[in-house]
């Protein structure tokens, strides 16, 4: 099994930026890609950015050009850089794991006032 624990999340003004981390620990080997997904209130869950094992990223247009996903093999760690943040990126993140099985983080709410 994979486990998944978010952080990061939080209020920011319109225009500001936050860094949301995913912390991966249990069955890594297993892992073959990971991503970033989002719910708004009402609204379906949505993809956010994705990465392969091989670095290869897929992102939403909603966020390209203003969100950058990195990670630190070492630390087993995903990370969300998200800038110039619109009170429409209100949600909660959710980080995934895609592999044998496809396992995800308990979320953080991230809230973008106007």
């Amino acid at each position: 099994q994979v486990q998944l624990v978010e952080s990061g999340g939080g209020l920011v003004q319109a225009g500001g930026s936050l860094r949301l981390s995913c912390a991966a620990s249990g069955s890594i080997s297993e892992i073959n890609a990971m991503g970033w997904y989002r719910q708004a209130p009402g609204k379906q869950r949505e993809l956010v950015v994705i990465i392969s094992s091989g670095g290869i990223t897929t992102y939403a247009d909603s966020v390209k050009g203003r969100f950058t996903i990195s990670r630190d093999n070492a630390k087993n760690t995903v990370y969300l850089h998200m800038n110039s943040l619109k009170p429409e990126d209100t949600a909660v993140y959710y980080c995934n794991s895609w592999g044998l099985k496809v396992y995800w983080g308990q979320g953080t709410q991230v809230t973008v006032s106007s």
